[in-house]
């Protein structure tokens, strides 16, 4: 039985919604095959909540898009059957167990994500920077007037932003990775220096036909950084990997590395590799599930600390 439509609303309103609902999802080609390919809209929603969370249990899964549990088993063994899913026992209850893409998973998802970006740059690419705000603003404030809270306020909403480095951004890179290495792991000032040899040879050798770099954003507040450079024709180096505390767990540590991905892919490189430590237990992660190799590992010291340097390679 169809639930009648309540009576203190306009049925003008009503038409109007279902009108701009037509012309958005025909649009951003819903209708369509999605993003070029045999997987649904639903698929590729799951495949992109999978990609950025660093492991979940198909109950959150089903919660979080409001699926039907039976649906949602039903893909996930598709999924499975096609080699894109890892499973581990879940951290808060070995009973469970956490779902997250293997590095084929990545492998599949990567260039529908690449795809939507390219689609949704070439509908915004017509407006002026102004009429682009505007739009974006809109739709946020749609987004928290359909999206209120139990309160029945507005829900507080979070934008997240990735955006090209812009002047004092590569102070900030070196200042938060001083801070947050001696914070988090005791590391000495020789590793903000570093940080900042590092950053101010990026800054005189950048070409920006090769090279790229990310700030992540927050409600307009800086939270993570990355940069692809070059090496040599071949090679691209991921460097300067960072997330600030109030940015973690959202996924973006994975987001800025597909950035990274895609674009050495799109230059032509045959090969992304980066450095690390054994320590980096999250960003190890991110990689390892996007296919990353440890080439080699040393034991020194360095920075204060007894440390294992790691060599990673990813073949593109």
């Amino acid at each position: 039985m169809n639930a009648a439509a309540p009576s203190d609303v306009d049925p003008d309103d009503i038409r109007a919604f279902r009108a701009f609902n037509r012309f958005f999802t025909q649009r951003i080609g819903v209708l369509r095959p999605y993003l070029g390919s045999d997987l649904s809209l639903t698929e590729v929603r799951l495949l992109h909540d999978l990609a950025h969370r660093d492991g979940c249990t198909a109950a959150e899964l089903a919660r979080s898009l409001a699926l039907d549990p039976g649906y949602l088993s039903r893909v996930l063994r598709r999924f499975s059957a096609k080699g894109w899913l890892e499973r581990r026992h879940a951290r808060s209850d070995g009973r469970a167990r956490e779902l997250s893409l293997s590095p084929a998973g990545h492998a599949a998802f990567e260039p529908l994500q690449e795809r939507s970006r390219r689609e949704v740059a070439a509908l915004l690419a017509p407006l002026t920077a102004k009429a682009r705000r505007e739009l974006i603003e809109a739709l946020q404030h749609a987004q928290a007037l359909l999206d209120p809270s139990q309160a029945g306020a507005p829900a507080p909403q979070r934008t997240i932003v990735l955006r090209d480095p812009r002047p004092g951004d590569m102070g900030w890179v070196i200042q938060q990775h001083g801070a947050l290495y001696a914070q988090e792991f005791g590391w000495s000032d020789a590793f903000e220096a570093l940080v900042a040899e590092i950053v101010a040879g990026m800054m005189r050798a950048h070409d920006p036909a090769w090279e790229r770099g990310w700030i992540a954003e927050i409600d307009g507040e800086r939270v993570g950084s990355v940069f692809v450079v070059r090496k040599n024709a071949e090679t691209a180096q991921l460097r300067l990997l960072l997330l600030t505390p109030a940015a973690r767990g959202l996924g973006l540590g994975g987001r800025l590395t597909d950035e990274c991905i895609a674009f050495a892919r799109a230059k032509g490189y045959g090969q992304l590799v980066l450095w690390t430590h054994a320590n980096l237990v999250a960003a190890r992660r991110i990689y390892a599930q996007r296919g990353f190799r440890l080439a080699n590992s040393e034991e020194y010291e360095a920075f204060g600390q007894p440390l294992v340097s790691e060599n990673w390679e990813l073949d593109l």
